[in-house]
């Protein structure tokens, strides 16, 4: 709508400007206002306005800062609040974690920890193994260095002990005296008499000292304490035990170092052994063989097959080693058993065809 040309000191159009405008009719308003109390006002009010617009200003500072301080205080809240969840988490966390850490302890750390004691008491029980071995080890190195410190004529006499005592034969003695064995004169021959073996009283003799046949059934081998028979040819029977499934016959002398005449000449060299059974009693030969006295005490396989038991056993001599006058026997010893000895199974020398 066009506004009419009136002048600007026209009353009318001014009223008409502040209906159309009311905006600036309140900043004229305010201009009025202010030109009146710019007339009105004097030094006092100039002071106390100045007065107001810092109390204002103050005032605004402190509002700002109140603002600021409750920005710093809900801010501060907010960093407290997480401060005491992150605590609480923790607290949480530390209650529950010594029990997971007891449980990982006990799936693992014992087993390997049980495995390593085991493992250790192993070692202790193998250590003291060693050690036992080592102490053995120990004694057989120090009995060996003892038999190399001895002499030939030690190890002779210790050798000859250990023959008497033990002499290394591990088998059942059938002739045994203290067992039940027994010399059958009948079939023996006579013993050796000679001069130097009686005691006389104004030659009146006394006493025989030589020994009888059944000195060859006893443990005790020494010089001297043998059976003798005339000449280089005799025989011997012996009544054994039992009957015995003979299997072994033994010899034994005194050797060449402890002799008192310095040699063996009065050893048995070839004889022919018997077994002896029914009556009248039954020869069967076992086998004929020759004893070497270096040896001092010799094991004979007997030829019993098929297998047979007898209750006897004859030893004829046929020689000895050098001596023309008589021969010695010191032990014989009989060996076989009480039952019949396992029979080999007969192997067929053409397999079967499948």
């Amino acid at each position: 709508m066009p506004r009419s040309s009136r002048s600007p000191g026209d009353p009318g159009a001014l009223l008409e400007d502040v209906a159309h405008n009311p905006r600036p009719r309140r900043i004229a308003q305010r201009g009025r206002n202010t030109s009146r109390m710019a007339e009105d006002t004097s030094p006092n009010m100039t002071w106390f306005t100045c007065f107001a617009c810092s109390l204002r200003t103050q005032a605004q500072q402190v509002l700002f800062n109140t603002c600021r301080c409750k920005l710093l205080c809900q801010k501060l809240v907010e960093k407290t609040g997480i401060l005491l969840l992150c605590a609480f988490g923790f607290w949480m966390f530390s209650i529950h974690l010594p029990s997971k850490m007891k449980v990982w302890q006990d799936d693992s750390i014992n087993g390997p920890l049980q495995s390593l004691r085991l493992y250790q008491e192993q070692v202790r029980h193998h250590s003291g193994e060693i050690q036992d071995l080592r102490g053995s080890m120990n004694l057989l190195i120090a009995k060996l260095q003892e038999m190399e410190a001895m002499s030939d004529e030690q190890k002779m006499a210790q050798k000859i002990m250990k023959m008497i005592h033990g002499d290394y034969i591990e088998k059942p003695d059938f002739a045994l005296k203290s067992t039940g064995a027994s010399i059958d004169f009948e079939h023996t021959s006579a013993t050796y008499n000679h001069e130097k073996a009686h005691s006389y009283w104004n030659w009146i003799q006394l006493w025989n000292y030589a020994q009888p046949p059944d000195v060859i059934l006893e443990p005790n081998v020494t010089p001297g304490n043998c059976w003798a028979f005339e000449g280089d040819r005799g025989q011997v029977t012996i009544q054994l035990a039992q009957k015995v499934y003979l299997s072994n016959l033994t010899l034994q002398h005194i050797p060449k170092t402890i002799s008192l005449s310095g040699s063996l000449d009065t050893a048995p060299k070839d004889f022919v052994i018997y077994g002896m059974e029914g009556s009248p009693k039954e020869e069967v030969f076992l086998g004929a063989f020759q004893f070497q006295p270096e040896n001092v005490i010799q094991m004979f396989p007997l030829q019993n097959q098929p297998a047979r038991a007898f209750s006897a056993v004859k030893v004829k001599i046929s020689s000895n080693w050098g001596n023309p006058g008589f021969t010695c026997l010191y032990r014989v010893r009989v060996h076989g058993s009480v039952a019949p000895p396992r029979e080999q199974p007969h192997q067929n020398p053409y397999p079967e065809r499948d």
